[in-house]
């Protein structure tokens, strides 16, 4: 009934878009905040952004505003995160998160989490 799942994650060549989708169950989106998260290989997991329960969003990396936007469909609870201008060090695995109300950049405020979804740039 909980639970978070990502999609829309492949390979994708440097410069161009791709939209992952975060379905979420067992949480009102007009009560929680979604954040999306991303691991790249080797380093430790960051907050890219999110999308709080008033639908307001929040930068939580300087090095994606220009390139990368979030939004949701309440009427099928999913919140999506679009990345224009691939470059090869977005490659990661991508995760999303809940946590209730407004954003944060603290992953320990965030309650649930999904499996991720690898997402690949190079040539």
């Amino acid at each position: 009934q909980v639970h978070l799942v990502e999609s829309g994650g492949g390979w994708v060549q440097p410069g161009r878009s791709l939209r992952l989708s975060c379905a979420v169950s067992g949480y009102d989106l007009n009560r929680y905040a979604v954040g999306w998260f991303r691991q790249a290989p080797g380093k430790e997991r960051e907050g890219i952004l999110c999308i709080s329960d008033k639908s307001g969003s929040a930068y939580l990396a300087n090095s994606v505003k220009d390139r990368f936007s979030i939004s949701r469909d309440l009427t099928t609870n999913t919140v999506y995160l679009r990345m224009n201008s691939l470059k090869p060090e977005d490659t990661a695995i991508y995760y999303c998160a809940t946590r209730v109300s407004y954003c944060s950049n603290r992953e320990t405020q965030y309650i649930s989490w999904g499996q991720g979804t690898q997402v690949t740039v190079s040539s």
